[in-house]
């Protein structure tokens, strides 16, 4: 069992993208989403994998997560399954400044439906962990249910209005 503790929020601009030291395309879908529990297949670039979450806890800071890797050709099948289309997004890996060594700003480019929204996630290994803000980064969006992707699924971000 995994605990995932991660913190949230809005990119100002692309600047991270200079920053960055890996990318890659995520594609995802959901084949239940109920009560704040999720399960999810992923296909990143040529990978596959099956993800359960549970409900957010801690202000959305903390929620259970499982995750395999499973056959890419099992995971496009299961696409079969999912309600209401994808997820479409490039994810870049930027190094955490000011964090312990190793930990890194998860960047989120989202396409189709959610083009235009950049969101950053950095994993802790507490919630009152310390690290560095890039001043790339915006506004905090942890907790806050409209950026959770199960959600941008249902309720794309091209649809949210001017006052977002």
């Amino acid at each position: 069992m995994h605990i995932e503790t991660e913190r949230k929020f809005l990119v100002k601009d692309s600047r991270f993208k200079e920053l960055s030291v890996k990318s890659y395309r995520i594609r995802q879908g959901y084949i239940a989403h109920q009560g704040g529990n999720t399960v999810r297949v992923r296909i990143r670039d040529n990978e596959g994998f099956l993800t359960i979450k549970g409900p957010s806890g801690n202000g959305g800071l903390s929620r259970f997560e499982w995750e395999k890797q499973i056959p890419l050709a099992d995971a496009e099948e299961l696409f079969l399954l999912c309600r209401g289309g994808s997820i479409d997004k490039t994810r870049y890996l930027v190094p955490a400044g000011h964090a312990p060594a190793g930990k890194y700003f998860e960047v989120d480019e989202f396409y189709g439906n959610n083009a235009g929204l950049v969101m950053a996630e950095i994993e802790l290994d507490a919630p009152d962990e310390a690290f560095g803000k890039p001043d790339w980064l915006g506004e905090e969006v942890t907790g806050d249910h409209r950026y959770y992707n199960s959600h941008l699924l249902d309720n794309p971000y091209r649809l949210w209005g001017k006052d977002r």
